[in-house]
């Protein structure tokens, strides 16, 4: 299994967390998938309404929008994006406790150090399992 991200998609996704710190940012991802090949074709920033440092809830507005984007360019819903500003890019309880769809991705940006760093799981049953992403041009 394995996530396939262009540069200006993940440079999109890190632009967007710095721009909301210190809050988390969060969004939503779309493309396509090929049996365990996932292309992530769109990148959704949306607004983090909580205003929190430690948890996300999307603008469920922007997220409509983003999802008849999505229906307009004919490409599918894959999953969402959000950061943690002072945490290891990895599930945190609350994460694990709020995933609700074992088929969607989790991309999760790491601003703790000084290089960000994004990593991508899916989460069933409170059980996460990584997932392997490749930056492409």
């Amino acid at each position: 299994m394995r996530i396939h991200l262009n540069y200006d998609d993940f440079n999109k996704i890190v632009d967007h967390a710095k721009s909301a710190l210190p809050e988390e940012a969060c969004g939503l991802i779309a493309g396509r998938a090929e049996a365990d090949e996932f292309y992530i074709e769109q990148v959704y920033p949306l607004t983090n309404i909580d205003h929190s440092s430690e948890h996300f809830s999307i603008d469920p507005r922007e997220q409509l929008a983003a999802v008849k984007d999505m229906r307009a360019k004919g490409i599918a819903p894959l999953g969402n994006f959000h950061s943690h500003p002072e945490t290891p890019a990895r599930p945190s309880d609350e994460d694990i406790r709020l995933a609700q769809d074992p088929k969607a991705l989790y991309l999760i940006l790491s601003l703790a150090l000084e290089e960000p760093c994004l990593r991508a799981f899916r989460i069933e049953g409170g059980k996460v399992r990584g997932i392997a992403i490749e930056l492409e041009f």
